[in-house]
Formats: structure tokens, C-alpha cells, sequence
């Protein structure tokens, strides 16, 4: 028999870093994984969340298991240039979860996202935008579509704006100073009228 040597090895996967931020009824990732091809990205109702894609000749592997459950059909994620983006809705809308995992031992890939962090206590003053203007690549479409949805509101907000063309407002006055124009300018035709009464007169008298 034939002894086989130096069999192909298993490509080693690589752990991507994560930055999380989260609301009363979202959490927030971005996993740093650039330019990935072939994602696989799969949530469970547990609150699973497994990520598998390829990124300059490297394999990157992530399998998170979330502090509480989750709404999966509620939940999106867009796939960028410079990384990977969830949007995933909590099961439950409550107090702020005390950490991401179920894991109480230290994840050193994982790490707050202070960009998007806000307290509890702050989080209902706070304009939230985060995910609203992902396209198709979101896991649900009509996530994608709501977004189209805002630009509509936005764009008519810009028709507002264009109300405030109602800088005809601005015309009107403009008009208006030119009213007292005018009235100067009608002064002089009552002496017009006179004038040409005058002249009548006058060659009424030669004749």
C-alpha cells in the first residue's frame, strides 16, 4: 500500500474584529472584513448569528451567540467596501442587554462601537439613521424600500424648500417698492392731460 504524504491541508479561518452598539430594541455590528466575497450569513431566532466570506485570499469565520433572542425578519445587514453592517432587531424591547454574548469569559474581537453608542437614558433624544439607507443587499428588501422611502420624504422635503421659492415673497416686496414708483410716475399725466387740453383749446381759437 501506498502511504500518502503531505495531504492538502485545511485553509485556516481567521476571526474578523466586531464593534457593537445597541438601543432599547436593536443591536448594532460592524464586522471589519473588506472587499468580502462570498459572504454566507445565516441568524437564528436564539440569536445566532454565523458569518463565513472570503477577503484578499483570506477566510474569515464569526459565529456569535447573542445575550437574548432575536427577531430574524426584523433584522438586516449590508455588505460594504470596508466591512460588514447588522442592523438586528431584539426580540424584546427593554433595558440595554449588560454585554453582546452569552459568554461571560473575554472576547477579545469584540469591542464597543463608540461612534453609535448612546445611553440608555439619552437614547429617545437621539436622531437614529443607522441602517435606514441600506439597498437590496439588505436581508429583508422591504428594509431596503423604506429606505427609498425616506429619500422620497426627503426629496419632499425639498419641494418645501422649493415653496420657499416663495422667495417670490421677496418679488412681492420688490413689487411693491415699485408700486411707489409707479406712483411717481403717474403724477406727471395729469399735466399730460392738461397739455393736450391746451393744444384743443388753442387750435380751437384759430380756427
Amino acid at each position: 500500500q501506498r502511504r500518502v504524504h503531505g495531504g492538502q491541508r485545511k485553509k485556516m479561518s481567521l476571526s474578523p474584529n466586531v464593534a457593537w452598539a445597541q438601543r432599547k430594541d436593536k443591536v448594532y455590528l460592524t464586522v471589519e472584513i473588506s472587499d468580502a466575497k462570498n459572504p454566507e450569513i445565516k441568524l437564528t431566532p436564539e440569536g445566532q448569528v454565523t458569518l463565513k466570506a472570503d477577503s484578499n485570499g483570506k477566510t474569515y469565520e464569526l459565529v456569535l451567540n447573542l445575550l437574548h433572542p432575536i427577531n430574524v425578519e426584523e433584522s438586516k445587514w449590508n455588505i460594504g467596501g470596508r466591512n460588514i453592517q447588522f442592523n438586528i432587531k431584539k426580540a424584546e424591547s427593554g433595558p440595554h442587554w449588560e454585554r453582546l454574548v452569552k459568554e461571560t469569559t473575554k472576547q477579545s474581537h469584540i469591542k464597543c462601537d463608540w461612534n453609535r453608542w448612546v445611553d440608555e437614558d439619552e437614547e429617545d433624544s437621539v436622531e437614529d439613521k443607522f441602517g435606514q439607507d441600506w439597498d437590496m443587499n439588505a436581508m429583508g428588501g422591504m428594509g431596503g424600500m423604506g429606505g427609498m422611502g425616506g429619500m422620497g420624504g426627503m426629496m419632499g422635503g425639498m419641494g418645501g424648500m422649493g415653496g420657499m421659492g416663495g422667495m417670490g415673497g421677496m418679488d412681492f416686496s420688490q413689487f411693491g417698492a415699485g408700486g411707489e414708483g409707479d406712483d411717481s410716475d403717474d403724477e406727471p399725466l395729469p399735466d399730460l392731460e392738461d397739455d393736450a387740453d391746451t393744444e384743443k383749446m388753442a387750435e380751437e381759437k384759430t380756427a
